[in-house]
C-alpha cells in the first residue's frame, strides 16, 4: 500500500509517540509530569526546607504559583547538581541528611519542562512538611536574643565578638545549642563558646558591652574587658569550645543521648568569638540573630572532644598555603592518631580558590577509610557532616586531608582580577585571604561504637 504524504507524517508522528511512551515506560518516567502529582513530592521533600519562610534561600517554592516562574532554573540547577547543595560526594562517603536527587528525581524535573509546566489536579497536591518556627532542628526550650547589630554599608568582612548572657533556675544540660541568623544573606559563619561561671564567683553576667570588634581591639584580651567576661576577682571561668556555631546550611547537630551535650550553669554566657558579616551595600541594616537551646535531662556521658589538622591545627598546611598568581596548588595535613577514636561529625574548611577537598585514613595494615571528599569546592556551602554511624580510627592510623586551590582566572571565585598572592595569613578568617582545615568530632573508641546509629529520629529521648 502505497502511503501520501500526509499519511506518511502522520505515520512518523504516531510512531515517535509510540517509542516517547516506550521510552517513558522503560525510564520509569510518567507519560506527563504536572507539579501536584510529581513535581511537589519532589520540592516538599528537598528543596522547601530552605525555600520557604524562615528558610535561608530569596524565594520560596511552596506552591505551584511560586515554582513555575522557576521551572526552568529548577530543572538546570538540579541537572547540574548545584541544587540542592550537598558538596560532599555520596559515592565516596554516605552522611545524615544527604540534600542528593535521584536520577529518576532529576528526569522528572527536567521532563515538566517538556511537558509545558503544567499544574496538575489539585486532590493531588501532597501536605506541606511541618516546619518549626525559627528553627531548622525542632521547637526549642528556651531562645536568647543576640544583641542587634546595625550594620553600615561596606564592602569588606566584619568580625565581631559577641557576649550572649544568660541565667537559669538552676545548673542544667543541653543537648543542642542552635545558632540562627537574622539576616543569613550577610551572617557568614559564626563560631561560639560556652562560658561557665562556678557558683558565687560572678554576680552580674549582664554588665559590661554586649558586643567588641575583633579589628577595633587591639587584643583579644581588650575585647575581653569590654565583655566583662573575667570573674569578680579577676580570674577567668571555664570556656568550653566549639559550643554554638553556624555555617551556610549547616544543621545544629542532635546527637544520641548520653553522647555529646553541654552541661549549663546557673550563670553563663555565650561567646560568639567569630561573628562575621559578609558585605552589604545598605546603611542600617539591623540583625537580630538569636540562639535556640534544647534542655535534656541526661547529662553527658561521653563528653564529644574535637581536633582539626591544617590551619591553626595539631599538624601543619605542606606545603606552606601560600598560593602564587595564576597557579593551581596542592597541600595536605597529616597525623598520627596514638589511640582507637570513634569519629562522629567533620567539618572541611576552605576559602574562595578552593577547589577540591578530600580525607581518609590511612589504617596500620595499608586499608583506606573514607571520610569525606568534595570534588567542587564551594565557599557559600559548608557543612557539619554527620555519619550515619560512628566511624573507628583505629590507633597507629594516619589520618590525611588534602586539598587544591585554584589562583587562576578560570576561577569564578577568585576574588582578584587579575589574580594576586593568596595566603593563609596566620589564621584569618577573611574570605580574601585563605585556610585549609579538617575538624574531626569525635570520641574516645568504646567496644561496639561502630553499630550505634547517630540519627535521633531513631532514638526515643533527647
Amino acid at each position: 500500500m502505497k502511503l501520501s504524504t500526509k499519511g506518511f507524517y502522520k505515520a512518523i508522528c504516531l510512531l515517535f509517540i509510540v517509542v516517547v511512551m516506550a521510552c517513558n515506560s522503560k525510564s520509569g518516567l510518567p507519560a506527563k509530569v504536572t507539579f501536584t502529582e510529581h513535581v511537589a513530592p519532589i520540592l516538599f521533600k528537598h528543596c522547601t526546607n530552605c525555600h520557604r519562610p524562615d528558610g535561608n534561600a530569596h524565594f520560596w517554592l511552596l506552591n505551584y504559583t511560586q515554582a513555575k516562574p522557576y521551572a526552568a532554573a529548577i530543572a538546570y540547577v538540579t541537572k547540574e547538581r548545584l541544587m540542592p547543595p550537598w558538596p560532599a560526594d555520596p559515592n565516596y562517603t554516605h552522611f545524615l541528611g544527604e540534600k542528593t536527587l535521584t536520577e529518576a528525581e532529576i528526569n522528572i524535573l527536567q521532563k515538566w519542562i517538556a511537558d509545558s509546566s503544567t499544574e496538575g489536579p489539585n486532590e493531588a497536591l501532597p501536605a506541606l512538611p511541618a516546619y518549626p518556627v525559627g528553627s531548622w532542628v525542632a521547637q526549642p526550650d528556651m531562645r536568647i536574643l543576640v544583641t542587634p547589630t546595625f550594620l553600615k554599608a561596606n564592602g569588606s568582612d566584619k568580625f565581631l565578638l559577641v557576649k550572649v548572657p544568660f541565667e537559669l533556675p538552676a545548673d542544667t544540660f543541653a543537648s543542642l545549642v542552635e545558632f540562627v541568623p537574622g539576616r543569613s544573606h550577610i551572617v557568614h559563619h559564626v563560631n561560639g563558646d560556652l562560658v561557665k561561671y562556678a557558683e558565687g564567683k560572678k554576680s552580674n553576667v549582664f554588665g559590661g558591652q554586649m558586643i567588641a570588634d575583633m579589628v577595633l581591639d587591639s587584643t583579644i584580651m581588650q575585647a575581653f574587658i569590654k565583655l566583662e567576661l573575667s570573674n569578680d576577682d579577676g580570674s577567668y571561668p571555664v570556656l568550653q569550645k566549639s559550643v554554638v556555631n553556624y555555617l551556610p546550611g549547616a544543621i545544629g547537630q542532635m546527637y544520641p543521648a548520653g553522647i555529646g551535650g553541654y552541661k549549663l550553669t546557673r550563670k553563663g554566657a555565650f561567646l560568639l568569638n567569630d561573628l562575621h558579616y559578609g558585605f552589604t551595600g545598605k546603611d542600617s541594616i539591623l540583625d537580630s540573630s538569636y540562639i535556640n537551646i534544647f534542655f535534656t535531662s541526661k547529662a553527658p556521658q561521653r563528653p564529644l572532644q574535637e581536633f582539626q589538622l591544617g590551619t591553626l591545627g595539631i599538624a601543619p598546611v605542606l606545603p606552606d598555603l601560600i598560593v602564587a598568581p595564576n597557579t593551581v596548588k596542592n597541600v595536605y595535613s597529616k597525623f598520627l592518631i596514638n589511640r582507637d577514636i570513634s569519629i562522629l561529625t567533620v567539618n572541611p574548611h576552605m576559602h574562595l580558590i578552593g577547589k577540591s577537598f578530600k580525607a581518609y585514613a590511612l589504617k596500620p595494615d595499608g586499608d583506606t577509610i573514607r571520610l569525606i571528599s568534595i570534588p567542587r569546592w564551594d565557599f557559600n556551602w559548608q557543612y557539619f557532616y554527620t555519619y550515619p554511624k560512628m566511624v573507628k580510627i583505629p590507633k597507629g592510623s594516619t589520618l590525611v586531608a588534602e586539598g587544591v586551590y585554584d589562583n587562576t582566572r578560570q576561577n569564578l571565585n577568585n576574588p582578584y582580577s587579575p589574580p594576586r598572592v593568596i595566603q593563609d595569613k596566620n589564621g584569618s578568617m577573611r574570605g580574601t585571604d585563605e585556610m585549609f582545615q579538617f575538624i574531626v568530632s569525635y570520641l574516645p573508641y568504646s567496644d561496639g561504637d561502630e553499630n550505634i546509629s547517630l540519627d535521633v529520629s531513631k532514638h526515643q529521648s533527647r
